[in-house]
């Protein structure tokens, strides 16, 4: 379905990066989009430059979101709040660990639950999962995202199999490295972040992958465009490595380093 034939949209993780640009996607196609996000300062300011709606919520709040999909039909679903604590799984803590779960995946999983229903009822709509490279290829440091996002890929699969019949199309995005602030986010509000990771790279914007979704949308309803992985040109996933065993550290009879 083009978008001329849907409504309402939802939209998480909205405040900035690539939720605030998919709102922005929307609001030229005189969809009606509710922003979900927790920073209501931003929000506002979005609301204020396209006309949306703002909810300042956190998508782990159920009741909120529970509250929202009771009162508003929504045509289009975008899965788009994320949260990461990249760090080796050996110094993994609890907190970091359910952190992750809560928001990119068990919220995911509880706003399907709220909103799909009712778009295999009505015959009509169109989710859209964010995941990442991460659901699908390894690279170090980021154990518990990489679960998480390898989740949310399997539900966006699960979800054609569970609304077969119905013209209810689901599309998993993958970006790789776009520029946002979202390493600031993770890393640090610091200079050395934004050099690491943005200046200097050839990187995908915010609105490109605004503009992919919208591109996925707009097909005719027969086509489903299951699955989009947008990286950088000049970035490439994978890449073999070997090493060599290292001696294990001599401890004493309590299990102490030795000197």
């Amino acid at each position: 379905m083009p978008f001329a034939d849907y409504k309402t949209a939802l939209v998480t993780g909205a405040s900035s990066g690539i939720g605030a640009a998919i709102v922005e996607r929307f609001a030229r196609e005189n969809i009606e989009v509710h922003a979900v996000a927790r920073s209501g300062d931003a929000l506002a300011a979005l609301a204020a430059r396209t006309g949306c709606i703002a909810h300042a919520i956190d998508v782990t709040d159920r009741q909120a979101i529970a509250d929202l999909a009771g009162r508003v039909e929504f045509d289009i679903l975008v899965n788009n709040a994320g949260v990461d604590r990249p760090k080796k799984f050996l110094e993994a803590d609890e907190g970091d660990i359910d952190l992750l779960v809560d928001v990119n995946l068990r919220a995911v999983l509880h706003i399907c639950r709220l909103v799909v229903p009712g778009m295999v009822a009505r015959d009509r709509g169109h989710v859209i999962n964010i995941s990442s490279i991460a659901g699908a290829y390894n690279f170090g440091g980021n154990s518990s995202y990489h679960a998480t996002k390898a989740g949310v890929s399997m539900l966006s699969n699960q979800l054609r199999i569970d609304a077969f019949g119905k013209r209810v199309r689901v599309t998993e995005i993958c970006p790789g490295r776009v520029a946002t602030d979202i390493f600031n986010h993770v890393h640090g509000n610091d200079p050395s972040v934004r050099e690491r990771f943005i200046d200097g790279f050839e990187l995908p914007q915010a609105s490109d992958i605004a503009d992919a979704i919208a591109f996925a949308i707009s097909a005719p309803v027969a086509v489903n465009i299951g699955h989009m992985e947008i990286t950088p040109t000049l970035q490439v996933m994978g890449g073999l490595q070997t090493a060599k065993p290292q001696p294990a550290a001599k401890t004493d009879r309590s299990g102490e380093p030795k000197p």
